[in-house]
């Protein structure tokens, strides 16, 4: 027999998830059937599996060690010497991290041999001891606030089950406030709203913007104001903080080249010759896109450190010398 106590991060949510996330290679069927002999039971109750778990609970297991194990995946513990880099935590509390992810990193794991965000963070949790790797087994950290993987910058992530789903609802009601800074080609005189659509091309991994709502199009608002120009390759660039009103993939990046604004650098959107350029002369081989400020609302409860505070990571050091001239 095993016996698990519900902790903190196991808690609020349904008896029968938890056993999935436990077992994650048994199937639903397995549960229930164990649940309705009794071979599983909560508080030494039977159980149905909807039972909504709370601090404490004692969900018994009596199942051979055997059994247990081949319905579940190892968890092994993450290395830091992997990835080769630390975290860069520009605030911390009991339930969220704000990171400072540079660019070149995957958020998440894409491959089961990719090491990105996600793995670093679990890493420094576990070497702090604020988390275990039998706590794996039911609850992982995540990050909240994916950027792609070329995109620096402030990268909100939840370290407690109640702190992954407030900071994802508070990203789900676009109540927390993002703003970017870029370099775009082009002579940008003025700050504006704009709107549009856009529409997923999955085998190109690209996005088209349309003025007009299209067949699985998503409705996308964007702000910019220009902080600056330069004058780079004999072109006028302009220096821009951008706010995302909604955030869909490429938003940034596709919709400012719609307008005749493509980044530097950006391979995708942005313009080759320019590209070029930027690449031998700066060593540029990706978007100049950096997630650079949150403003958070007035919050309650699980977030309520955070509220009505702002939080900015620093520019790159490739982004500081391009804006200064300054060649790698």
């Amino acid at each position: 027999m095993k016996v698990i106590t519900v902790r903190e991060n196991e808690a609020g949510q349904r008896l029968d998830k938890l056993l999935a996330k436990y077992m994650d290679k048994a199937p639903k069927s397995f549960f229930y059937k164990m649940l309705r002999k009794k071979n599983i039971t909560l508080n030494k109750k039977k159980a149905d599996g909807s039972e909504r778990l709370v601090l404490g609970d004692e969900i018994r297991l009596f199942l051979s060690e055997e059994t247990i194990e081949n319905f579940s995946t190892p968890r092994v513990s993450c290395n830091l010497a992997v990835s080769g880099r630390k975290l860069e935590i520009l605030y911390e509390d009991a339930h969220v991290l704000l990171l400072n992810k540079p660019a070149g990193l995957l958020s998440q794991k894409a491959r089961p041999e990719d090491v990105s965000l996600v793995e670093q963070l679990t890493a420094y949790l576990l070497e702090s001891g604020q988390l275990a790797t039998e706590d794996l087994k039911s609850f992982r950290p995540g990050i909240c606030s994916r950027l792609d993987r070329n995109t620096s910058g402030l990268a909100a992530a939840g370290k407690s089950l109640a702190g992954l789903q407030a900071m994802n609802e508070l990203i789900r009601s676009h109540s927390l406030d993002k703003f970017y800074r870029c370099i775009a080609a082009g002579a940008v005189a003025q700050e504006a709203r704009i709107e549009g659509w856009l529409k997923k091309d999955g085998k190109a991994n690209q996005v088209r913007i349309y003025e007009q709502e299209q067949p699985d199009s998503q409705y996308i608002c964007t702000e910019y104001m220009p902080l600056g120009q330069l004058v780079l390759n004999q072109t006028v660039c302009t220096y821009l903080e951008v706010r995302l009103i909604t955030g869909r993939s490429h938003q940034i990046r596709a919709h400012l080249s719609s307008m005749g604004y493509p980044l530097l650098g950006d391979p995708k959107y942005g313009d080759a010759a320019m590209n070029r350029w930027v690449q031998k002369t700066f060593g540029l081989h990706a978007q100049l896109l950096h997630a650079f400020r949150l403003e958070f609302p007035r919050l309650s409860g699980t977030l309520s450190a955070l509220s009505g505070r702002t939080f900015t990571a620093p520019l790159p050091e490739i982004f500081v010398n391009i804006l200064n001239g300054r060649q790698g």
